[in-house]
């Protein structure tokens, strides 16, 4: 049963590095070494790659370089966006959703515990946010607020409308950020033309190294740091930089766009063929999230609990094949998603994220495929 290597369909957890990102970020590990702050030869050169890996990021997004800032990744810019907008302009609401990834969830929830009023807008079977009633609560609210909402999400897919989410925040003078960890280099952004405050990436995401991220803060936003230490990005973000990261994550975001059209092409297709495929052999499956709207790397599927579906995910494993339940960040947890509880998913059936990348192939869907048919008794799913 076991297939010659493992096949790999957890990509909304992380992505492998690809081999062009490795060479880009080598001579970083070896001969470059020196401290982007120093001001000799080996700081100037460092401090040389990290501002045209800038503007390399704010190319990509049509953006100022002056509003790229960089993190440790995802989580680190959501908490800085949060918690320093909140600080800074004094805000006593925040509006959010019940699907958000843990970072934003939790970071709402501290503030909550510090004396913010949390707001939480609706969202429907398929995890589309309730645009109607987001205006509604910026207009009960009636003072400046914000409001964090991801883009994609994680778990089951579903995007939403950042454009008319924006749209809609600015009626109300409110600050808008989105957390868009998962669609950074998968789907195209035009920030000067798109009414947001903070967008946040995560290299690793994208093919890119882990621990390098981060956070664009719109140059009419004027934030403190949410670290303290010395001056590094430009007073915004204390601690040396990590320059090889930071160089990782500026080309594989330059290979994510460069090559947008074919690789998407690709993950769709692979995606599709999945969703084929499975109805092919007369699944019981149900769709979790919408695929009309739809991060096209997201595949969450449900099949009916029973004694053998219960473990699929370990048999996977077992057989081979890497996919998860959820959020990566909720591994080894008992508790039921709470995304698929806000979505009001059927608690009597077991869900699995297959998510994909463009180094996935038809043959190992087959593969996939061929093990559920064995996996799942019949006639409960695949007959």
């Amino acid at each position: 049963m076991n297939p010659s290597r493992h096949i790999y369909f957890d990509n909304a957890a992380t992505t492998p590095l690809d081999r062009e990102v490795i060479e880009a970020m080598l001579p970083f590990m070896e001969s470059h070494f020196g401290n982007p702050s120093a001001i000799h030869f080996y700081g100037r050169e460092t401090r040389a790659a990290i501002e045209k890996a800038r503007k390399t990021v704010a190319k990509y997004l049509n953006c100022s370089p002056g509003e790229i800032f960089f993190t440790s990744g995802g989580t680190e810019a959501n908490n800085m966006a949060i918690r320093c907008a909140v600080k800074a302009y004094h805000l006593r609401h925040i509006i959010s959703s019940p699907i958000e990834h843990h970072c934003v969830e939790h970071t709402v929830s501290e503030m909550k515990q510090e004396g913010i009023a949390v707001h939480i807008v609706r969202v429907d079977e398929k995890g589309r946010i309730d645009l109607n009633h987001l205006e509604e609560l910026l207009s009960s609210i009636g003072e400046r607020c914000l409001v964090s909402l991801m883009h994609a999400n994680n778990e089951i897919g579903t995007m939403l409308d950042m454009n008319a989410a924006g749209e809609i925040v600015k009626k109300h003078d409110g600050i808008f950020h989105s957390d868009t960890v998962q669609t950074v280099a998968h789907f195209p952004f035009d920030l000067k033309n798109t009414k947001v405050d903070f967008i946040s990436g995560a290299a690793h995401k994208f093919h890119g190294p882990k621990g390098t991220g981060f956070i664009y803060i719109h140059h009419d936003i004027h934030i403190p740091p949410l670290l303290f230490g010395g001056a590094q990005e430009r007073n915004m973000r204390a601690g040396t930089e990590n320059v090889y990261g930071i160089v990782g994550l500026a080309k594989a975001l330059e290979i994510g766009y460069e090559r947008l059209a074919e690789t998407s092409a690709h993950i769709k297709e692979i995606r599709n063929y999945m969703l084929d495929r499975l109805g092919q052999e007369g699944a019981d499956i149900r769709i979790n999230g919408d695929l009309e709207q739809s991060l096209y790397t997201v595949l969450n599927v449900s099949f009916p609990l029973n004694n053998k579906t219960q473990l699929l995910l370990f048999n996977l494993d077992m057989a081979g094949v890497c996919a998860s339940s959820g959020s990566a960040c909720s591994s080894g947890s008992n508790e039921t998603s709470h995304v698929l509880t806000a979505i009001q998913a059927d608690p009597n059936r077991v869900a699995i994220r297959f998510s994909f990348s463009k180094y996935n192939t038809r043959e190992e869907v087959d593969y996939v495929v061929g093990l559920l048919r064995e996996l799942v008794p019949v006639p409960s799913a695949i007959a």
